[in-house]
Formats: C-alpha cells, structure tokens, sequence
C-alpha cells in the first residue's frame, strides 16, 4: 500500500535537487551569524534577504497558514515553530534549531539543524548529538520495500536507548510541488497504514528530541510549542528520496559529507 503517495520524476527531482539545495546553503549561510547578542529576528532577516535577493527564490514560510517570519527558529525549550523575533537575543549556552524551507520553480526543499552560541552544557551537547544521529538512525533505514514505520521503530530505540524522548506530535511529511503532502513519517514505532517505501517518494525526515519527558504544551501565539517539563528540545531535518537499494539525502551539507556518517547517496544494505 502507498496511499497516494506521488513518485517523482527525474525531471522533478531535478528541480527539487535545486531546492533542496538552496535550502541547505540557507543553513550553512547563517551559520557564522549565530552569535551572542544576535536577536532570533535578525537571524531571520539575515535568512529571507538570502533567500529573495541572492537565491531568487521564495521563503516559502512567510504565510503559510498566517506564519509571520522566513524561518522558524526553536531556541531551548522550544521543540518547533518558534516565532523570530528582535526581543530575543542569543545567550552563551543557548541551543536553537533554524528549520528552513525555500520554493525554486514550484518545488520545496526543506530542511533544518541545530546550533549552538558558544559552550553549553553536557546534556543539551548531548541531547544535539543525539537527535543528529536519530536523523541518521532514520535515513539509514531507507529503500524501497521497506514499511515506512521502520524509520520510526529506529529513531525510537536509539533516543530511548540514550536516555531521551520522542516528541509524538509532529512528523516528517511528504513534500514537492506542495509542502506538507502524505506519508506522515512517524519517528517513533507506530502504525503507518501498511504504506511500503516505492522508489520516487519524496519526504522529509526530522525527528524532534526532548532532554526530559516527550509531553509538549502550546503557547498563546498558536505556533511556539514547547516541552511540557521545560527540559532542552532538539531536531535535525533532511528531505530524501527513496531509491531502489537506499535514499537519496538531497539536503546534505558538506559537513555532514566531510565527517562521513551519512553520505548524498545511501546504499542501505539492512
């Protein structure tokens, strides 16, 4: 079963490649911004500017069911859909996520990362690590035949495993010429209506990793959610493609190639 999941043509994932890494460089930009004193706002602004005037391409958040800002950046106890703004200015220790989607003729590339301002404690160092590798855990259970909830059975038993939780109410989605399109990709072991992985599918993984308990709260402003326990949330995020013996990472950064842990084509040989 694969619902109606779209497979994608090569002449599709050519122009989503090109998203896809628009919206990495978007990552790999700001980088040398995220700094003491810099407001979440400015980050942001840093991002949209990019991305309209250097990319010539479109910050696809900017709307989107009414989200005001380019980026959505996660700061601490944050676990998603944190709201940029200039009352917020980074503190040595804190750990923030910056989660990016960029449209280039029609299609989506969608990704996010974590950083860090300066040194921050072992846990939330850890719990950064952690959720990095739950990312990897996830994509490296990829290729077509595989169920889809194979992706979350792993990413579950590897952050339990390290002593952390799984926030259960936000997934990984299928994404194109739209943004949020099935499957839902579940990061932890739970039915996936017998959907099996096909060759063509295009979705994103980005599990969410909580330091303490997995329960989340909602804030007023109806995006900012955090953990329910004030502990540190984390979450990485890449878009792939299913192939025929693997996936492949079309949001890979070259410091994820350089350290050698997950590559731009993965042959999954499980």
């Amino acid at each position: 079963m694969s619902k109606n999941i779209p497979l994608r043509t090569e002449a599709e994932l050519e122009k989503i490649r090109i998203a896809c890494k628009l919206a990495s460089d978007v990552l790999v930009m700001i980088e040398e911004h995220v700094k003491e004193g810099v407001t979440t706002g400015e980050l942001d602004r840093i991002c949209h500017d990019y991305i309209v005037n250097v990319q010539k391409a479109i910050p696809a958040n900017v709307g989107y069911h009414g989200f005001p800002k380019a980026t959505c950046i996660s700061l601490n106890e944050v676990v998603c859909h944190g709201i940029p703004s200039d009352d917020k200015k980074l503190k040595k220790g804190d750990i923030l996520n910056l989660d990016v989607t960029v449209i280039k003729d029609g299609y989506y590339g969608d990704n996010s990362k974590m950083y860090i301002v300066g040194e921050t404690n072992v846990r939330s160092k850890r719990l950064c690590e952690v959720t990095q590798e739950a990312l990897y855990v996830g994509i490296r259970q990829v290729k077509a035949g595989v169920r889809l909830k194979e992706i979350g059975k792993a990413i579950q038993q590897y952050v339990e495993k390290e002593g952390f939780s799984v926030v259960r109410e936000y997934c990984g989605h299928g994404i194109g010429d739209q943004y949020h399109i099935d499957p839902q990709v579940l990061h932890y072991n739970a039915d996936d209506g017998g959907v099996v992985l096909q060759e063509g599918m295009v979705f994103t993984i980005e599990p969410m990793v909580n330091a303490g308990k997995k329960e989340i709260r909602n804030m007023a402003d109806g995006w900012t959610v955090k953990t329910k326990d004030r502990s540190h949330s984390a979450q990485y995020e890449h878009e792939i493609v299913v192939t025929q013996d693997g996936c492949e990472v079309m949001t890979i950064r070259d410091e994820e190639i350089a350290e050698g842990r997950i590559s731009r084509i993965m042959k999954n040989l499980v």
